[in-house]
């Protein structure tokens, strides 16, 4: 079981940094989730219109417990419409006439038939921000493909980097492509909130693909084929760019991952494991040749993490100053006190199992920090409270 961390409660009334900027998110599912999560982390009032049955994301469940709306609903309030009856799509409207930023993660296409136009919006509201997240965004000829983060793995060439050369590309096993795209998209609304500010743009529209950002994660590869013509193969937990780089397996059947990434820490490895005549070696003494003859550099380090427990080879390789560190599963994250003393965790009090670990806020800002304001909310748990505050009441709704 994992330690308790330290205790954070949820105030309603703490002001972060963006107080005063809201949000109306439409979105489903993971991506759109993390970007207004980052937003709400710091202080905007985040309104999450859900369909009566609500957001996809609360039946992400392990062990019946919906824990991944738990961590991704906070600090937000959310209100049910059906979007099916002209008169929640009235509501709607109204409601973003009071927001400064609009998200949204249809199939391109789908707002217009909703009548819900980028023109239309900043027609109703020129100051709104509108957040448009798509698969693959919102021109193209793939614009219209289904855009779940798999497939965005698999086609930006990020899974066909991952692995080992002589089996299958391997999918990332959570939804990376979602949470690199919600990170981008908060940041690409707060540049875009700045610009309003300062009176350079008034609202403006967001194409967020999450093809582009995880894309962008393979740096430099496009220029590797161009120029050189070569298409890097995978190489397991090895580096093509760069030797020694890799995981390695101690007596205890526990990992140590180690980088060795500039050539100072290489000659440093080299000493600690007792083989100094490599650093002479051609075949060692470059970073370029490292890297042509890095199954001998990792036969050398394996041999030498195999004879030492990972508490072992971790102490001899941070005592000399090599860049090292332990492969942890999240039961020894929730054991480790760098974690917990950091903050890195914290427990958030939770209506139905007393308290659970989350992340906390961050990037950490020593003036203006993030706040624990709202747990996850119910479905449609502020309806009639959002409603108010657009002068409506929940009849309202209600279609003749």
């Amino acid at each position: 079981m994992s330690q308790k961390f330290k205790p954070v409660d949820f105030d309603p009334g703490r002001k972060g940094p963006l107080h005063g900027v809201r949000v109306v998110d439409l979105s489903r599912v993971v991506a759109g989730n993390m970007l207004s999560l980052q937003l709400g982390d710091f202080g905007a009032d985040v309104i999450k219109v859900e369909p009566p049955n609500g957001d996809a994301l609360r039946e992400w469940r392990d062990d019946g417990h919906s824990l991944h709306w738990k961590t991704y609903g906070r600090n937000k309030r959310s209100i049910a419409l059906n979007l099916r009856q002209p008169k929640a799509l009235s509501a709607l409207k109204k409601l973003i006439g009071t927001a400064d930023v609009f998200v949204e993660n249809f199939r391109p296409g789908t707002l217009e038939e909703m009548g819900l136009s980028p023109d239309t919006l900043l027609a109703l509201n020129p100051n709104l921000i509108i957040v448009r997240i798509s698969g693959f965004g919102q021109t193209g000829p793939y614009a219209r493909f289904p855009g779940f983060g798999t497939l965005v793995e698999a086609m930006s060439g990020f899974a066909s980097r991952t692995g080992f050369p002589d089996r299958e590309p391997v999918l990332p096993p959570l939804a990376l492509a979602d949470m690199i795209s919600g990170l981008t998209g908060a940041n690409a609304v707060m540049m875009a909130l700045f610009a309003r500010e300062r009176g350079e743009a008034a609202g403006q529209v967001i194409d967020l693909s999450l093809l582009e950002p995880i894309f962008a994660s393979l740096g430099p590869e496009a220029s590797i084929y161009r120029v050189t013509g070569n298409i890097k193969e995978r190489s397991g937990s090895a580096s093509n760019t760069v030797a020694p780089r890799n995981v390695y397996r101690c007596s205890d059947g526990k990992y140590v991952a180690l980088s060795g990434s500039t050539q100072v820490i290489a000659m440093r490895i080299f000493e600690i494991i007792g083989r100094p005549e490599m650093k002479e070696d051609p075949r060692f003494s470059t970073n370029v040749e490292r890297v042509k003859h890095r199954d001998l550099v990792d036969a050398a380090l394996g041999e030498w993490f195999a004879g030492r427990t990972r508490d072992e080879a971790l102490a001899g390789m941070r005592a000399a100053g090599a860049t090292a560190g332990p492969v942890y599963d999240i039961a020894d994250i929730s054991r480790d006190q760098h974690f917990a003393e950091r903050e890195v965790l914290v427990e958030v009090e939770d209506a139905d199992l007393g308290s659970i670990p989350q992340h906390n806020v961050f990037p950490r800002l020593s003036s203006t920090p993030g706040v624990f304001r709202h747990p996850a909310p119910a479905v449609g748990e502020h309806t009639e409270t959002i409603l108010s505050e657009i002068g409506l009441v929940p009849a309202d709704l209600e279609d003749q």
